[in-house]
């Protein structure tokens, strides 16, 4: 049977951050992840962690300005000790809340700022991120974001963050696919999921077109969920959608897989 995460950024969004904590235990989740745990505080998530009793799977590296539209850090030449600064700080995070992985986010890349210099930072930030992890026992992920979503996002494709692996040389850096912005990019779930398989270390879903829960959408989730099943994955999925709905009535198909009925 798959695991699944409640994504407590995306649900629950009638309730405040540390409030959907609660909400998910009570909807019948064990495994809960989030985009970023910093504004909170880490004696209040994990007070809310413990109270709910529930495991976290999964946040971000710190990634700059969010209300201001920045989505990563890690490609700016001007900017490597604040970077670096961010990791120190999701280690301290994920080390105190037990989580195992934690994902880069690349950033949006300006106009002025050349391609190879930003893939020349991106490589030394990851190899630097990746090296401090590991020496912690931890995971860092790296996710490809659609360019239609996310205008101007430096990785877009699951090949980039291969080909960072290989340059990099660090063992210890793997794939966050997530199925939503895979579908925007280039189609080709499954094939894609199976071309890289063995580097998968975390996956997000949401059906396309409206980024809504799997069975609103053309993604034929029944078969993908049988596929990654079929494959072995015993990693997270996590629910990273919005709700067409309130998140409850957004968890049917949820409900009906467990049942063994969701068909996609």
């Amino acid at each position: 049977m798959l695991k699944f995460a409640a994504n407590l950024t995306m649900l629950y969004g009638d309730s405040p951050f540390l409030e959907r904590f609660d909400r998910a235990r009570q909807s019948g989740f064990d495994f809960v992840e989030f985009l970023f745990p910093y504004g909170a505080g880490l004696s209040a998530v994990e007070k809310a962690r413990q109270d709910a009793q529930l495991t976290i799977v999964l946040f971000n590296l710190p990634a700059g300005d969010w209300d201001q539209g920045e989505r990563g850090i890690a490609i700016f030449p001007d900017r490597r000790a604040e970077f670096r600064e961010g990791v120190a700080e999701a280690i301290r995070y994920a080390k105190a809340l037990g989580v195992s992985q934690v994902n880069c986010l690349a950033g949006r890349r300006p106009e002025d700022l050349p391609v190879d210099e930003a893939w020349a930072v991106l490589r030394e930030n990851v190899r630097y991120a990746a090296d401090a992890l590991e020496r912690e026992g931890l995971t860092l992920l790296m996710e490809p974001i659609n360019p239609f979503d996310v205008p101007g996002f430096f990785i877009n494709s699951p090949r980039e963050v291969m080909r960072l692996r290989e340059e990099t040389g660090v063992p210890n850096l793997r794939l966050q696919y997530d199925i939503y912005h895979q579908q925007r990019t280039a189609g080709e779930i499954l094939a894609t999921f199976h071309a890289f398989r063995a580097s998968v270390g975390h996956i997000q879903i949401a059906d396309n077109p409206g980024r809504h829960q799997p069975g609103t959408g053309e993604l034929h989730y029944g078969r993908i969920f049988s596929a990654l099943d079929s494959a072995g994955y015993s990693g997270y999925i996590g629910l990273e959608y919005i709700p067409d709905g309130t998140t409850e009535e957004s968890l049917e198909w949820w409900r009906q897989y467990q049942a063994g009925q969701f068909l996609g």
